[in-house]
């Protein structure tokens, strides 16, 4: 019984570990929208990918962890700007947020004011490219990053899955 156990305790955690590191190659959009869309690396190429620079990753406490070279990439609110929301009024607007989920179930989460009312929005990125590698040969492809956080590593998404955009009520 105890070996059989084991077994699947080993069995399980290599398909989270399988899971945590399955590249993605395109999210969708979902939630408080008009209609449902997908997001492939394919479809990406019709928007303006700009140089991010050097960005050094540190984790919560501001400790370097590693960095990350010669990035490009995507603004995340030219992705969303196909994008139309349930909503009656623009004013209403202010009470919309987007959850970012990466395959691995890590989030990040962006308030609608913060992507379109302050200077944040002009540099949340989805990474085309990193240390001279494209996206598409990443094995954690479909990055996101808000490359002016002081403490990088917070909103450094892996492998982007779904953005979930939601209201406060």
């Amino acid at each position: 019984m105890k070996k059989l156990l084991l077994f699947l305790l080993l069995c399980s955690g290599a398909a989270i570990a399988q899971e945590k590191n399955q590249q993605t190659l395109k999210f969708a959009i979902a939630g408080d929208v008009e209609k449902e869309s997908v997001i492939t690396l394919d479809s990406l190429k019709q928007y303006a990918i700009s140089p991010i620079g050097d960005i050094k990753v540190t984790d919560h406490t501001g400790a370097f962890k590693h960095q990350d070279d010669q990035l490009k990439g995507i603004l995340l609110k030219d992705v969303l700007s196909h994008t139309r929301f349930k909503t009656s009024s623009p004013k209403l607007l202010s009470r919309f947020y987007f959850v970012c989920t990466g395959i691995d179930g890590y989030k990040v989460v962006y308030s609608w004011n913060e992507l379109y009312n302050t200077e944040v929005g002009n540099h949340v990125y989805i990474i085309m490219e990193k240390n001279g590698i494209k996206a598409d040969k990443m094995p954690e492809s479909m990055q996101m990053t808000s490359a002016t956080d002081f403490k990088t590593g917070r909103r450094y998404l892996h492998n982007l899955d779904k953005i979930v955009v939601s209201q406060v009520q």
